[in-house]
């Protein structure tokens, strides 16, 4: 299935929309804002497309696929706790471009610091329980030898 890719004269009209976050050739992000008033107005029985025109989008430069899955992200996400809030933004695997401030390292150091704690305490607790487990062994096969 191909990718519907727009030129950069919808890219632009597509980004000049109030509601629209950003706007690539190949996929929009809209604004909570949007999001938020999309879910009412649908939960009050407005239809999808009738929202998205109303809200200044042109369904033709859209297209009604990515309009229909809208809809169904937008029926999950309103479940989730955190709602229509961009959740990539903390937990993408790519390496910071950008220098962090004193402050950020600060905060970074600290998280990084008690997650190896954890991990250390979790360690010292396998490691005991590795520890007790032999010395049971080790006091059963005394025993038994004992009996022999």
């Amino acid at each position: 299935m191909e990718i519907h890719q727009f030129t950069e004269e919808q890219v632009e009209m597509l980004n000049a929309n109030p509601y629209v976050k950003k706007c690539s050739c190949k996929e929009i992000t809209y604004s909570e804002e949007f999001k938020e008033l999309f879910y009412k107005e649908y939960c009050n029985g407005k239809a999808p497309s009738r929202i998205f025109r109303e809200c200044g989008f042109d369904i033709s430069v859209i297209g009604q696929n990515r309009v229909d899955k809208f809809v169904s992200r937008i029926k999950k996400n309103a479940n989730r706790p955190e709602r229509f809030a961009d959740t990539r933004k903390g937990s993408s695997g790519r390496p910071r471009t950008r220098e962090l401030s004193l402050e950020e390292q600060l905060e970074y150091l600290k998280h990084k610091n008690e997650i190896l704690q954890q991990e250390n305490s979790f360690l010292k607790s396998v490691q005991f329980l590795n520890k007790k487990q032999n010395w049971e062994r080790q006091k059963k096969k005394n025993q038994e030898n004992d009996l022999n």
